[in-house]
């Protein structure tokens, strides 16, 4: 039995009728040397040999009466492998399309919050003899870091796998009952005014310390540029609007690329920039086509949150959420790749300085803080009355997710590579996610369906923004852009 944190609780609330709580990812694989044939039991059977890893797959929601704390993560007595892992098959030979489409129509649909919240679908019949396993899985469950954690248990090196761990049968505990939950309700709700003082001392350190951090920054980069005229701010303020800060609907689009990690650090170099800042500038670019595109480019540069882990050390293999985040700004607003690639690198820093400013865990404490019926009656307020639509706090979110640099396996199958599938919220109706892998970056991107009809094109330009880069590098070529149908290529270029 575990009780969640406000943090993860909070991930609750983003369920609505048009929104979804979860987060997944794709992997897709190459079965053809595999030991045994990857069907529906054999990913079955990798599941049952791992699933007691990870307590949290066999564990369901159990609210507190009357919302007076935080949930518990409880064992499900009746827990249903067969219930969690099922399968799914294109018409041969399925393309990137069809398996595009059908991921959007798997990840629109939200988890059954009576089970574990996790499922798993094998997806055969796609060309040139591949499938892929896409997962989905609460964020109330994990975070970025915690899931690739999760995704390293069910891979192997070699495709003969590990052999089998220890695991003793699974004998589910007994739920704690109301009484016991009430009594532990009872002692939060005693320490909250002690909770209100601390808290309340971190936020005033914090504040003067955001102003001495970002003040000579952000007199600096608010000057008018000499020849365009443009403003160049990475302090973000209030975010512009766009197609897809509106309320969203049900359904999704998602798509996906890849790139060769050697061309992103070609041009990190070449700049003497960070990776993160090379993928910022990618989104940036890609976005300001579509967005011009749509004639709607905003005059002024849109703003990513870009989660950052606070997992230390000794968070290492925990399940939850152990993030806090950064606003920077997106130069859309900037016409050469060379220049979003200098102001993108810049917002970055201002951004981390900003963060460094928060005292640790107080976003957590803020959040444990409400008990969770205020803090949902809150939350329904907000979505109810359009609040994130109308006054959005950023335009979209960015992730970078590090993974494995070796080879992986999945059930005996080569991975060819992982593409995540994130979450989108009214007033946020688009996120990209990347995750490495193998000496390449492979993009995940998700949208409202009805937002961004045509989500793959940007896609594509965030492919067409690294040749620009690579162009503009010294002494560097512009690559072709990473062939979707074979994302592999991408990371032999890197080796």
């Amino acid at each position: 039995m575990r009780q969640l944190s406000g943090l993860d609780a909070s991930f609750l609330s983003l369920e609505t009728r048009t929104s979804s709580g979860h987060v997944g990812g794709v992997c897709l694989l190459d079965p053809r040397d595999s030991p045994r044939p990857l069907d529906l039991a054999a990913l079955r059977d990798q599941f049952a040999s791992r699933v007691g890893l990870v307590p949290v797959l066999r564990q369901r929601l159990l609210e507190v009466p009357f919302g007076l704390d935080q949930p518990y993560w409880v064992d499900d007595e009746d827990f249903d492998l067969e219930f969690h892992v099922r399968e799914v098959a294109l018409p041969r030979p399925g393309s990137d399309a069809q398996l595009t489409e059908q991921v959007s129509r798997l990840h629109s649909r939200p988890l059954d919050r009576t089970r574990p919240l996790w499922e798993t679908y094998l997806i055969s019949g796609l060309a040139k003899k591949r499938l892929a396993v896409y997962t989905k899985i609460h964020h109330a469950a994990i975070d970025g870091v915690s899931g690739a954690e999760i995704l390293t248990l069910l891979l192997d090196l070699t495709p003969e796998g590990r052999p089998p761990a220890s695991i003793p049968e699974f004998q589910p505990e007994q739920p704690p009952g109301w009484a016991r939950m009430l009594a532990n309700a009872g002692r939060t709700a005693a320490l909250r005014p002690l909770d209100t003082v601390r808290i309340s001392r971190d936020l005033i350190r914090f504040m003067p310390a955001i102003g001495s951090v970002a003040g000579p920054w952000l007199g600096r980069m608010l000057r008018i540029g000499e020849h365009d005229g443009s403003v160049i701010p990475t302090a973000p303020g209030r975010p512009p609007a766009t197609p897809f800060n509106r309320p969203v609907t049900p359904h999704r689009r998602w798509a996906f690329r890849s790139v060769a990690l050697g061309d992103v650090k070609t041009v990190k170099n070449a700049f003497g920039m960070s990776v993160n800042d090379v993928v910022l500038a990618m989104c940036a670019g890609g976005l300001r086509r579509w967005l011009i595109e749509h004639d709607a480019l905003p005059a002024a540069p849109l703003v990513a949150m870009i989660p950052v882990s606070v997992r230390g050390e000794s968070g290492q293999g925990m399940l939850g959420n152990k993030v806090s985040a950064m606003l920077a700004a997106l130069p859309t607003h900037l016409p050469t790749p060379a220049e979003r690639l200098a102001v993108a690198h810049e917002a970055t820093q201002i951004a981390k300085a900003r963060r460094a400013a928060i005292p640790p865990g107080l976003v957590e404490n803020i959040t444990d803080f409400a008990p969770p019926a205020l803090a949902a009656r809150a939350a329904r307020v907000v979505f109810a009355t359009g609040l994130l639509h109308r006054l959005p706090p950023f335009n979209l979110c960015i992730s970078n997710v590090p993974g494995p640099d070796v080879q992986a396996y999945l059930a005996g199958a080569k991975l060819l590579a992982y593409y995540p599938v994130s979450v989108v919220t009214d007033g946020q109706g688009l996120n990209i996610t990347v995750h490495g892998y193998r000496g390449g970056l492979h993009f995940g991107l998700i949208a409202c369906r009805e937002l961004v009809p045509d989500l793959d094109a940007l896609a594509g330009y965030l492919i067409d923004e690294l040749s620009e880069l690579l162009a503009a590098s010294p002494d560097a070529h512009p690559a072709d852009p990473a062939d979707p149908a074979d994302p592999a290529a991408a990371a032999r270029r890197a080796d």
